[in-house]
Parts: C-alpha cells; sequence; structure tokens
C-alpha cells in the first residue's frame, strides 16, 4: 500500500537532507517541505513550542523500515516524529508514478 509519511525536522538543513538522502535512495517519490509550522507539544514533563519543518514523503509501505532508518540515522532529535498514513485513494497517474520513482525490491 502507497503511504505519506509525516516527519517534523527543526531546520530547512536537516529536511533538506533527510529529502534528499530518501531521494537518492530511491525509499520515496517525492518530498514536499512545508516551512514555518509551528509546533506545540510536550517534552519531558514540559510544555515546547518549536518552529518546524513538515515533510510530506511520498512512498510504498515495503520502504518504511528503510525510511524510518535513514530518518533517525540523519535527525538531531532523540524522538523524531515519524508516522505513516495509508494512501487509500488517489490519481491513478500519480500513483503509478510513484511506484515508477521507487527502488524495486
Amino acid at each position: 500500500m502507497h503511504q505519506l509519511l509525516l516527519c517534523t525536522c527543526p531546520d530547512q538543513n536537516t529536511a533538506d537532507n533527510i529529502a534528499t538522502q530518501l531521494l537518492n535512495e530511491q525509499l520515496a517519490a517525492c518530498v514536499n517541505i512545508l516551512p514555518g509550522i509551528r509546533s506545540v507539544y510536550r517534552w519531558q514533563g514540559q510544555i515546547e513550542n518549536a518552529q518546524e519543518h513538515l515533510l510530506l514523503i511520498k512512498t510504498h509501505d515495503r520502504h518504511y523500515a528503510a525510511i524510518e532508518a535513514a530518518i533517525k540515522k540523519l535527525h538531531p532529535y532523540q524522538i523524531p516524529e515519524i508516522i505513516a498514513i495509508a494512501i487509500e485513494r488517489g490519481s491513478k497517474d500519480y500513483i503509478k508514478w510513484i511506484d515508477t520513482c521507487l527502488q524495486r525490491d
């Protein structure tokens, strides 16, 4: 099944590095980088407020483990946000395009 993965990054450099790595390894077909989001969250008993960049990663679920490993390797956070959402429906042409961009198993 195709997936949209979400990952927040603390800065543009981290977002660019992760996106580039995922594309170079053909683990993702496309990574949108949405700068300037504000995250409010609880960390170590405190309410935190941070400016972040959100990655929207288009892929297939067979690549999830490799993507998670790559993000954990490149990301400065102790526990980076990595959330997968199933793509239940989408343009057939776009879904086919995603497949053409990903490495074959």
